[in-house]
């Protein structure tokens, strides 16, 4: 990847960092945790295993058209995955060099829900009629970074939203989130002993008040053993919607989260003193990620709300 390519990616990259950690305050207070801890001395010595977004699968749009971003600053498509209770399908996209975070985007498939919040969907996705990704000049990082945080169809009203909730909590965080980051992820097989593994780092996470998504369990293991994961449960956020009238009305619902993995290494390198990500699980795993889906589900975030209503 050429310099110039390697920079534009960067601004984007850390467009979308900024964006995420103002309007998700687990993560500076996460971090700050761990400087106060002495894991780390600074943010950036975290490696990002890996960001995602969550994307609607209709014409113009889903992964399609999203991953043509990324596509152009040098990742690679990988897997693909089927989630067929959310009706869901995903990829992953290896990137140019391993400083950079892998990326797992997923869209939903629209036309498998009911008639009605599949009309309801493409009530609002239909306004997009061409890809605008196409438009875009991708080598302009800030222009790039700017687009994936542009609403791209109206705002949603209120009725709407929760139509689409009581079927597909994908969909409804979609309609109003967009290309919203919805996560990053922290690397723990590469902070210090004591800490790098899920089950120290959860313990340590857990101590300091944060609250984990047991959906499945709160550690969420590959069939092969290599790939551990957790996740933190997504924070509330106070969001706008249209109300009957055509009033602004507020409404809580779940915004984005953090997510911890641990890559084992792979039996060939056993023995590696001082390992890289060549050395370890590379990739994804359906199982795991159904379950990390849901730390912006109500299953997890009512739980935890009734939980700090109580306290």
């Amino acid at each position: 990847m050429s310099n110039t390519r390697q920079d534009t990616l960067e601004i984007v990259l850390a467009g979308l960092m900024r964006r995420y950690q103002e309007r998700v305050p687990d993560v500076p207070n996460i971090l700050n945790a761990m400087i106060s801890e002495g894991i780390i001395a600074k943010a950036d010595d975290i490696e990002n295993d890996h960001i995602a977004f969550r994307t609607m699968g209709v014409p113009n749009l889903g992964i399609n058209s999203l991953e043509k971003v990324f596509l152009h600053y040098g990742y690679e498509k990988r897997d693909v995955f089927n989630f067929a209770q959310k009706k869901v399908t995903a990829f992953w996209y290896a990137p140019p060099s391993p400083q950079y975070p892998r990326i797992f985007i997923s869209q939903l498939r629209v036309d498998e829900l009911s008639p009605e919040v599949s009309r309801i969907i493409h009530s609002y996705t239909d306004t997009v009629t061409t890809d605008p990704v196409d438009a875009l000049n991708l080598d302009d990082g800030y222009a790039a970074d700017a687009f994936l945080h542009q609403p791209l169809w109206r705002t949603p009203t209120l009725k709407d939203y929760l139509a689409l909730a009581s079927e597909s909590e994908f969909a409804s965080w979609v309609i109003y989130n967009r290309y919203y980051l919805n996560h990053y992820t922290v690397s723990v097989h590469n902070l210090p002993t004591g800490y790098n593994t899920i089950e120290q780092f959860n313990a340590f996470v857990e101590s300091k008040g944060f609250k984990l998504n047991d959906s499945g369990g709160k550690i969420k293991i590959s069939g092969d053993g290599k790939l551990v994961q957790s996740s933190t449960v997504a924070q509330m956020v106070d969001a706008e919607f249209i109300g009957e009238q055509g009033e602004t009305v507020l409404h809580r619902i779940s915004g984005s989260y953090v997510e911890f993995a641990e890559r084992k290494l792979l039996d060939e390198y056993a023995g590696v003193e001082t390992a890289t990500r060549q050395h370890r699980r590379d990739g994804f795993e359906a199982a795991n990620a159904d379950k990390i889906f849901e730390s912006t589900y109500s299953n997890q975030t009512k739980k935890h709300e009734e939980e700090h209503d109580t306290m």
